[in-house]
């Protein structure tokens, strides 16, 4: 089994869909066997299609996105509303048959760490289940110091060090974003910690996110290079 490298973010639109996307095209021009999954998506299908067209439906459906709900809400309750119970060994399960085909495997996140995933369980304990390191990202704005700090004392209580800590650029940026990134580096200067310009509305195409792979090549090799590393 490859290894495995979960995005999360401190809460929806972090930017975990945009940094998964950059980061697995950036590390297959590289020349590494890398695939990406989004175990659950609610709402529509766009993000996983995203990530299929970037590593060329290279995982079937049943691993890209395998828990799927029509309702844009927490999986928890999309799933109760359409009768559905998704169980932890399940989807670890297909986390781990997506890892057997590559050498890296990128897992995006659904909400935060705690947001539950289904009855009884969130991220969390698929990380307890499944072997695997953490990139955590969020939306550079007023506020994130507060909610990183909460995401990461969660990690470190639970025995997970974050690997990198990713403040991605939002459309109407505040003055906070001019120290944002000092005060994580400040807190803990072993810390890799990158931030991403806004991408525009087109973020979501992948002609777009080809493009800004290579532009963006620099923090993307940092990145990637502890992604792809023992």
């Amino acid at each position: 089994m490859g290894r495995v490298v979960v995005i999360t973010g401190t809460d929806t639109g972090a930017g975990k869909t945009v940094l998964t996307a950059l980061l697995l095209c950036h590390l297959r021009n590289a020349g590494h066997r890398v695939l990406a999954m989004k175990p659950f998506a609610t709402g529509d299908t766009a993000d996983a299609d995203l990530l299929d067209r970037l590593q060329n439906g290279e995982l079937p459906r049943t691993l890209l996105n395998p828990f799927f709900f029509k309702t844009p809400v927490a999986p928890i309750v999309a799933a109760r509303a359409e009768g559905k119970t998704v169980r932890l060994t399940d989807l670890a399960a297909r986390v781990e048959q997506a890892a057997a085909k590559c050498d890296l495997l990128l897992v995006e996140g659904c909400g935060g760490l705690l947001a539950p995933l289904a009855e009884g369980f969130d991220l969390l304990d698929l990380m307890r289940a499944v072997p695997m390191r953490v990139i955590v990202t969020a939306r550079n704005r007023l506020g994130v110091l507060n909610h990183l700090f909460l995401t990461q004392r969660v990690l470190l209580s639970v025995g997970f060090e974050p690997m990198a800590i990713v403040l991605m650029s939002i459309g109407r940026p505040d003055i906070s974003v001019e120290t944002n990134a000092a005060i994580l580096r400040e807190s803990d200067p072993t810390k890799l910690v990158l931030e991403i310009p806004y991408l525009g509305r087109t973020a979501n195409r992948p002609a777009a996110i080809r493009r800004a792979a290579i532009r963006l090549s620099q923090p993307l090799s940092l990145l990637g290079d502890l992604a792809a590393s023992d």
